[in-house]
């Protein structure tokens, strides 16, 4: 049923949206001795090279993003290529469970717009006064492995955790733009030129 296929992608689309690297690597590891067959671009590459560069990528994602100084200018990079990576990786899932042609790419589409908004979340948490915790950093890690895992083995839990998730980044962001809001006001007023009262 294509629901069903669909939950599975955005599982993997928000596992993406988390981090960028270890959910390709998870598709490959968990695909068995065909790797990244079903995935776009990685298909075509050598698996060790691949192996390689995401496993590097992956590391430093776990590590670089608990250090708050460095995790500004690799929340950038991620930003950058969370739809294209989302999109291969949607379509992997795709492929994964039956899917094919102009289907997989669509689910493949909105799966890479899932973890556009999810990093756009990420990114903005970056710039508010006060930055998240390491702890939950390491949540976001543990929910990516978890997200990727129910993928392929429960898609209708991992759709539902993603359909939450993007339920909870639309509120925060309602919350973030009333509290900018909030704040502007008084500035604005302050701003404004006061008018001299002369007497008569």
């Amino acid at each position: 049923m294509i629901i069903t296929e669909l939950l599975a992608v955005l599982s993997i689309s928000a596992a993406v949206g988390l981090r960028l690297a270890l959910p390709l690597l998870l598709i490959g590891l968990l695909s068995g001795p065909s790797l990244w067959s079903n995935v776009p671009i990685l298909s075509q590459l050598s698996p060790s090279l691949v192996v390689g560069v995401l496993a590097s990528w992956s590391l430093c994602e776990l590590v670089v993003s608990k250090d708050l100084g460095s995790r500004q200018m690799l929340q950038n990079v991620e930003l950058l290529f969370s739809p294209f990576v989302g999109a291969i990786a949607g379509i992997a899932i795709a492929r994964t469970v039956g899917l094919s042609g102009w289907l997989a790419g669509l689910v493949g589409l909105v799966g890479g717009l899932l973890a556009l908004v999810i990093q756009l979340f990420q990114t903005g948490w970056l710039y508010r006064p006060q930055r998240p915790a390491v702890w939950l950093l390491f949540l976001q890690d543990a929910l990516c492995v978890s997200l990727v895992l129910l993928a392929f083995d429960a898609p209708q839990q991992g759709g539902l955790i993603a359909l939450l998730l993007l339920w909870l980044i639309i509120r925060n962001s309602a919350i973030w733009r009333h509290w900018y809001l909030t704040a502007r006001a008084p500035t604005a007023k302050k701003s404004l030129p006061q008018h001299r009262q002369f007497p008569d």
